[in-house]
């Protein structure tokens, strides 16, 4: 009897610490130029997204803010980028040990890549990410971002 009630109550366990993990992915994060900032969240669906929230240089020359003017929507290109999702629909894969099946927006360029994002070493102050298109993940580009 003690054995089943061992077993039960370590099965009881195992989602918390999964959950535990899932919500490592949490906080604000310097990326990789040193020049944003971006703080994930998890989002009513349950899903985990990120929003711009600091920019070293805000604004235009002339004084106005920055605004996403390289994206290929003619409505969103005065967007302001404080603010702009840079990343979203993030699950958290237990299994991998990583979040999936999310995307990452590249405001450079405009363009969106399908992304996931890992810990190394059991360090949850850097977050390495990999953005990739076509579903062909070894072509992808890789980067990492620092807890703030």
């Amino acid at each position: 009897m003690k054995k089943v009630l061992f077993a039960f109550s370590i099965l009881l366990l195992l989602p918390l610490s999964s959950f535990g993990q899932a919500e490592t992915f949490l906080g604000v994060w310097i990326t990789a130029s040193d020049s944003s900032s971006v703080e994930i969240t998890k989002h009513t669906n349950g899903k985990y997204i990120g929003l711009i929230n600091w920019l070293m240089v805000p604004n235009e020359d002339d004084g106005s803010p920055k605004v996403d003017n390289e994206n290929p929507d003619p409505a969103k290109q005065n967007d302001p980028i404080i603010g702009l999702k840079l990343v979203k629909g993030f699950t958290y894969n237990a299994k991998k040990d990583r979040w999936d099946g999310g995307t990452i927006y590249d405001p450079d360029n405009g363009k969106t890549y399908d992304c996931y994002c890992w810990f190394e070493d059991g360090n949850t102050d850097v977050l390495f990410l990999k953005g990739y298109v076509l579903g062909l993940k070894f072509l992808g580009r890789e980067t990492i971002w620092n807890r703030k």
